[in-house]
């Protein structure tokens, strides 16, 4: 696989575990979400793999965009992943809820169609 290629398999792969964010979370009340432990491992375990992929992004694609913060995104999986303190449930809701959103917003014109 191209350098290149392999940057839009891990932005697909990001998008991809932003969209079950957002369908994991449409119609959700944060009481609701702060109430449901299977519902927060599941949205923490695809934040897990939009920084996973964010990481295998190349140096020279994430220089070349930096509209999206790389560096937070990778940090929060870091956290998550080696359970840095304790995960704060409120901050993890404005995330997913507010920051996924404007990822896929931002992620959308990167990942050519499957006609291109």
């Amino acid at each position: 696989m191209q350098p290149r290629e392999r940057d839009i398999a891990s932005l697909w792969d990001m998008r991809e575990a932003a969209r079950l964010i957002a369908s994991f979370l449409h119609d959700v009340t944060y009481v609701d979400y702060e109430k449901n432990l299977m519902l927060r491992s599941a949205i923490e375990r695809q934040l897990e793999i939009i920084g996973e992929a964010a990481r295998r992004v190349s140096p020279e694609f994430q220089q070349e965009h930096p509209e999206i913060a790389w560096r937070n995104i990778t940090g929060l999986r870091n956290i998550l992943a080696h359970e840095y303190g304790e995960i704060k449930i409120d901050r993890i809701w404005l995330i997913a809820t507010t920051n996924v959103v404007e990822l896929i917003r931002l992620l959308d014109p990167l990942i050519p169609s499957i006609d291109e």
